[in-house]
């Protein structure tokens, strides 16, 4: 195996353990949301966005290389690129392969459960904006009309 043939190795390994932290942090987004714990998705949306750089700039080290070793840019270079490299390279190529595979399907899952939150609060909205007067008052107080009774649970 040549230096560049082990450094490509190394590289798709390093992919692959990026998208495995990826994938962890989906899983921590995906908990918050079941959780209603909505305060930590702000943190968990800024890693995320780091990750996603650092696999943006991994991949490009990666065609870089890909383009050294005398291989095409995108998907068939890389497949060249693999094959080429013998047994273990190959091997980490299928395995980052499937780990991109599971990422995106998880991403996509919770980009799910995202909109299904939005659509219940913007459901929820509706309701409320669809009565004449203002179910509650700005003080979170059910507003009752006048001279409907008295609000004996409010205090």
């Amino acid at each position: 195996m040549t230096h560049l043939s082990a450094h490509l190795l190394a590289h798709l390994r390093a992919q692959a353990d990026c998208i495995a932290e990826f994938l962890v942090t989906l899983e921590q987004e995906a908990q918050a949301m079941s959780d209603s714990a909505f305060d930590a998705l702000n943190a968990i949306a800024g890693h995320k966005t780091a990750l996603l750089d650092r696999m943006a700039e991994l991949d490009a080290q990666r065609e870089s290389l890909q383009a050294t070793l005398g291989f095409a840019p995108g998907r068939s270079g890389a497949d060249a690129a693999a094959a080429a490299g013998g047994a273990a390279t190959r091997q980490a190529w299928n395995e980052l392969l499937a780990v991109a595979e599971e990422a995106r399907s998880r991403n996509l899952h919770n980009g799910t459960l995202v909109y299904a939150h939005l659509d219940f609060t913007q459901q929820a909205l509706h309701f409320l904006q669809a009565r004449a007067q203002p179910f509650y008052g700005p003080d979170g107080v059910r507003k009752t009309q006048a001279g409907a009774g008295t609000r004996l649970a409010a205090g």
